[in-house]
């Protein structure tokens, strides 16, 4: 990875991606941000000036704007796909706006790089374009494919694209521990179901995630980690033990439990031991690893993996430890 392009670099994602990145990989040569909003792109210039992050570029601009993509993408190796729509309520008012980024934007991004120099593409995708019920979901399932139909269409091109796919990012944008911090301080916590799980994942957990597939992917695969559950309930618990919980049901679109492997494709999932793999049904994929003398570990027929059936959950002082570590360090339940 000498010259990275991120898009949506200004989200909750993207910086802790280049937060990383600056830490650990001294011999970048460029990492380009682009993103379509001026403002918070201003601001990562002050946290990163020039003079001490020469390698930073800001790009701005909308994937969904292809010509724009081309150019961003002179000279670029690898491609990290962050940029998203990405509130299902939104999503259910607004359909063709998350269709035009979601997925015609994917597609802007693949023909993109099929035009440049890029060898390493990794696409972000969502627990919710498993089974998909809500727009958001489906826009991102079709971006999922999307992804990884661009494998049959490389031709002879040293191009590899991967899908990363997983659960809610704690203290991410819109995610529920920031609004239940919030909410706390006014004594009531809005519950939707008292029997609603979540997976979990941290924001440095999943550009881990992300940086391995980089490396590690053979093309054609969907990326999916294995994390822990939360319930609703506990998460309540653990910000606001004193406060009021309404139930106020669940919003259009939204699941009870989530799902990241359904059991229509336990057939082509393997276990990679942090992580599970899906691959393409068709074969090839499946070819490639053993050809690369790596082991297919099938899981059993049937498997799906969801967040209420998931056999690991975190406990209330857990997730008290896991907002201290991850989003707020002076946080104290109320």
């Amino acid at each position: 990875m000498k010259n990275i392009l991120v898009t949506g670099a200004t989200g909750s994602f993207g910086k802790t991606f280049i937060a990383q990145v600056l830490a650990t990989n001294p011999e970048v040569d460029r990492l380009v941000i682009y993103s379509r909003d001026e403002l918070k792109q201003w601001e990562l210039r002050q946290k990163y000036p020039s003079k001490i992050y020469p390698q930073l570029r800001f790009f701005l601009g909308d994937i969904r704007d292809r010509d724009r993509l081309r150019r961003a993408l002179e000279g670029i190796d690898t491609v990290v796909h962050a940029a998203a729509l990405k509130q299902v309520p939104a999503a259910e008012y607004n359909p063709m706006e998350f269709i035009k980024t979601n997925v015609l934007g994917s597609e802007n991004l693949i023909e993109a790089c099929l035009d440049s120099e890029v060898t390493r593409v990794v696409a972000l995708s969502t627990d919710k374009a498993a089974a998909p019920i809500n727009l958001y979901g489906a826009t991102k399932l079709c971006s999922d494919k999307l992804f990884i139909a661009a494998n049959n269409i490389k031709g002879a091109r040293n191009l590899r694209f991967s899908v990363v796919r997983y659960g809610n990012v704690m203290g991410s944008r819109g995610s529920v521990i920031p609004f239940f911090l919030e909410k706390s301080k006014d004594g009531t916590l809005p519950i939707t179901d008292t029997s609603m799980t979540r997976f979990n994942i941290s924001l440095q957990d999943g550009v881990k995630m992300v940086i391995w597939s980089l490396t590690n992917s053979l093309g054609g695969e969907i990326f999916v980690p294995k994390i822990p559950s939360y319930r609703i309930t506990d998460v309540a618990e653990a910000i606001g033990p004193s406060c009021k919980k309404t139930v106020i049901g669940i919003r259009p679109g939204e699941k009870i439990h989530e799902e990241m492997i359904t059991a229509s494709d336990s057939h082509s999932t393997i276990d990679l031991g942090s992580y599970y793999a899906i691959l393409p049904s068709d074969g090839w994929v499946q070819r490639n690893y053993k050809e690369s003398g790596i082991n297919i570990n099938l899981v059993k027929s049937g498997f799906a993996y969801n967040s209420g059936t998931n056999p690991e959950f975190l406990s209330v002082e857990q997730l008290r430890s896991l907002i201290r570590e991850h989003v707020d360090p002076s946080f104290q339940p109320v």
